[in-house]
């Protein structure tokens, strides 16, 4: 079937094809860096994640240098369809002599993201950020949390660190910079006092918010989580803090979800319209746990294709949502892992473009349920693959079918030469 023909399927059902196709390639999609590395960084010497994170797997060519790890993320962004941001955590600062060697995080400056920011423009991306309150000596194992002031001060110094970069990314690129705060903090086992570890976090992002910042260039995010390795029985930043922080500093700081981090039964499709009832802007980490936040790579699946009409359905494309990709596997070749997340979900929003939420939601309201699920039921054989080759063409990227054969280019003649 040729794209015309697919394109007349969509057309009889009210669909307008063209526009679909025009929409999404506006829309941005933060790509995390952090894939190529195995969230390792450049600013510390640890062999290994801590803090409430971890990866595993072992795959040969990990990114070693700042230079190994953009040679990495152009040819993802050579081969992924659509409009795109880079997605950066601090622990990705480049020190050298240039900038005056390194300094600890509460010290990291806007200078130590030049070269970053000269990569971006010279490819046109925006750029978001993260703190990184994990993988190092100063985490007790606590961080904004902590009992100790002088850890605690630290890492307050480390977020306001944060906020200037954000804004230096914003002005620098002329987009606005995503700064999203996340921590491990919590305990292994049951706690004697769950309150006094969530006002001493309070506090801190309130101190972190009190650093001057256009809210305009710069949207801070509390981001959530159930729980992590080590920190399995209590998690300081839980769901009803973050929401609950996010909705009382709504002119400092929007909420984000990730949809790993919340019980096996919770979908973040469901909580997407529920937050855009009360908030401006929300923002998203969008990954694949198994059972639990493991971050695995985005497949074509039932949740992220839900998530995707969530934020069509709720005029989320018009700059509401913040969308982001969040994992980090390390058993497979890591630029294909890239590849293969961000490509399924600019499919997903494609296909949640391609669908008549119209005419659904009027049978819908009519209390048709029968002919609703007929009708949806009936839509998910429609012709997609064509229109989404089409929106590859038009992008001039490779279709499917034909882009793995450069990743396993790469890794013969790049990434096999690396040391593992």
């Amino acid at each position: 079937m040729s794209y015309c023909d697919a394109k007349k399927k969509y057309e009889a059902i009210g669909v307008d094809v063209e526009k679909a196709i025009e929409t999404l390639k506006k829309v941005p999609v933060s790509l995390h860096c952090w894939q190529g590395d195995d969230v390792r960084g450049f600013d510390q010497k640890v062999a290994s994640l801590s803090g409430g994170i971890q990866t595993t797997g072992n795959y040969p060519g990990r990114a070693r240098t700042p230079e190994e790890l953009m040679a990495d993320i152009d040819v993802v962004l050579k081969l992924c369809p659509g409009t795109k941001k880079l997605n950066l955590h601090a622990c990705y600062a480049i020190f050298d002599d240039e900038n005056g060697g390194w300094v600890d995080r509460d010290k990291i400056e806007p200078k130590h993201f030049k070269k970053w920011v000269d990569f971006c423009k010279e490819r046109g991306l925006g750029c978001d950020f993260n703190p990184t309150f994990f993988s190092h000596p100063m985490c007790d194992p606590l961080t904004l949390s902590s009992p100790n002031e002088e850890v605690r001060k630290f890492w307050i110094e480390h977020g306001k660190a944060c906020i200037r970069i954000s804004q230096y990314l914003a002005e620098e690129l002329g987009v606005p910079c995503v700064m999203n705060i996340w921590t491990g903090d919590g305990f292994k086992d049951i706690p004697a006092d769950r309150m006094g570890p969530r006002m001493r976090y309070k506090d801190s992002l309130d101190q972190i918010l009190s650093e001057p910042f256009d809210f305009n260039k710069v949207k801070p995010c509390v981001e959530s989580k159930v729980f992590g390795i080590g920190v399995e029985a209590f998690t300081v930043g839980s769901a009803e803090f973050s929401l609950s922080y996010a909705a009382m500093n709504k002119d400092k700081c929007i909420p984000l979800m990730d949809n790993g981090h919340y019980h096996p039964t919770e979908v973040v499709s469901d909580k997407i319209p529920a937050l855009l009832t009360f908030f401006p802007e929300i923002a998203l980490h969008v990954t694949r746990p198994i059972r639990w936040d493991s971050d695995h790579v985005v497949l074509l699946d039932d949740e992220t294709k839900e998530i995707a009409k969530e934020i069509v359905r709720c005029d989320g494309l018009q700059n509401r949502v913040k969308i982001a990709l969040d994992y980090f596997d390390a058993s497979i070749n890591r630029v294909s892992a890239w590849t293969v997340g961000f490509r399924n979900l600019q499919k997903a929003l494609l296909m949640a473009l391609l669908t008549p939420n119209e005419e659904l939601t009027a049978v819908q309201d009519s209390g048709n349920w029968t002919e609703l699920m007929v009708k949806q039921e009936e839509f998910k054989t429609l012709p997609f693959g064509e229109i989404w080759e089409e929106y590859c063409k038009r992008c001039n990227v490779l279709p499917d079918g034909e882009w793995y054969a450069v990743v396993q280019k790469y890794e013969a003649e790049v990434l096999s030469k690396r040391g593992n």
